[in-house]
């Protein structure tokens, strides 16, 4: 039997062969009379087929099949198809020039504008990614954690609009010193997630209520009770048909990283914080083991000694926790004023973003990245070159898709099974 994981480690699997202290210097690293071209073989084998191989491979496949679709909804080139034997080369060139342009375009729209003229327009696309990516990292490592911990945390948008509403209002009612303000706003904020969060942790530990179901039923709580205090005159200063609250105060503002004319603010350094925490608490500390333990095995996590409920319960209050930050650092750095649509489609978004990442905190950093260049690249697509939205919503959709299926990937491809041994293989 293998030895149980202990605390503050992270597991690592045994190289066939080895002993406790590692494999020695002089072993070879392959089988006896393995070559150096072998062994390249089969490290690319390794690369092609591993979990980073696999991911991109999906996203090119993805944007194969977003070709077709642009190629066949695109009338400048189905109107060639009524002479296509006569003149094929028509329609190949129209086909290439709506797929390249509509692709340059989402490029030059998310990240870097080739045309621009100075800094701020070569560099504006770019830092507009990262404005959009910011809440959705933090709100998709608060739903990773709960994946991670064997829960199924739905509820990521009643969270994210309590920490907005609890960060907005005390961001525009309270009046504090600069920075103690900000930082008074944003622990509102993720006090304001963890509670939210916590309700469907406690019925869960006490009761066995499922955890999708409460959060499911408590994202329109949260929806329908910001729409009621909207109406109230201690939250509101308006009385329009889309109320909003008061500007918060400019002490509670997260300060701008590039200067006024970009939007990117502090939050995105909130969101590389948060990244470090995650991981750190994951595979560094007693509670993350905690967790990792009871989302494997609970049954054998509660023999082990390990209380199964309280951990529940941390476990919803850590993800609602981070939920809340992002609707903190959304509201204080973005949006300035609570409103009915603070949190979009945010929480719903983070679900897609942590399964993208595979739920571990590098892997959602740069799954929100893309996500989010895809969101701002698609609407500077559909500007420049009429192509519908919901092609981008396509896309990102089949890059769920074929990433959440990492076998099919492997068969269009016609990739081999991946080596057990092999780092970072498994998908």
């Amino acid at each position: 039997m293998s030895q149980p994981e202990e605390p503050g480690t992270a597991p690592e699997a045994a190289e066939p062969g080895a002993d406790l202290t590692g494999r020695g210097p002089s072993q070879p690293d392959g089988p006896p009379g393995d070559t150096g071209e072998a062994r390249a073989s089969r490290a690319l084998r390794d690369a092609a087929t591993g979990t980073f191989g696999v991911t991109v491979l999906a996203f090119v496949l993805a944007l194969v099949i977003g070709a077709l679709l642009i190629v066949f909804t695109t009338d400048s080139v189905t109107s060639t198809l009524s002479y296509f034997f006569s003149r094929p080369g028509d329609f190949f060139s129209a086909a290439w020039s709506a797929v390249s342009d509509s692709y340059v375009a989402m490029f030059r729209g998310s990240i870097i504008n080739d045309r621009g003229w100075s800094f701020t327009t070569v560099f504006h696309p770019l830092t507009e990614t990262m404005t959009v990516a910011t809440p959705l990292i933090i709100a998709a490592l608060g739903v990773a954690v709960a994946f991670r911990a064997g829960l199924f945390n739905i509820g990521a948008q009643g969270q994210v609009i309590l920490g907005a509403t609890f960060a907005g209002y005390i961001g525009f009612t309270w009046h504090l010193p600069v920075v103690v303000h900000v930082v008074v706003a944003i622990v509102g904020g993720i006090l304001g997630g963890a509670i939210w969060a916590s309700i469907a942790g406690v019925l869960r530990a006490r009761t066995g209520a499922h955890e999708v179901i409460v959060t499911i039923m408590l994202n329109y709580v949260a929806l329908y009770f910001l729409a009621y205090l909207l109406t109230t005159r201690f939250f509101t200063h308006s009385s329009s048909n889309q109320p909003k609250s008061p500007a918060v105060g400019p002490n509670a503002n997260l300060p701008l990283l590039l200067g006024e004319q970009f939007r990117l603010n502090a939050g995105f350094l909130v969101a590389i914080l948060a990244a470090v925490f995650v991981w750190w608490l994951m595979t560094r500390s007693t509670w993350g083991f905690r967790f990792r333990a009871v989302g494997s095995n609970p049954n054998a996590s509660r023999n082990a000694g390990i209380g199964v409920a309280t951990t529940f319960i941390a476990v919803m209050a850590v993800s609602g926790a981070l939920a809340g930050l992002a609707g903190a650092v959304q509201v204080l750095g973005t949006e300035k004023s609570v409103t009915g649509g603070i949190a979009g489609s945010l929480g719903f978004d983070a679900i897609t973003v942590a399964l993208l990442g595979r739920s571990k905190p590098m892997g959602i950093f740069f799954a929100g990245l893309l996500y989010a260049a895809l969101d701002v690249g698609g609407r500077s697509m559909e500007a420049a070159t009429g192509t519908p939205i919901d092609l981008v919503l396509v896309i990102q959709s089949l890059v769920v898709l074929f990433i959440a299926a990492p076998p099919l990937v492997r068969a269009i491809f016609r990739l081999p099974a991946p080596r057990p041994d092999a780092k970072g293989a498994h998908a």
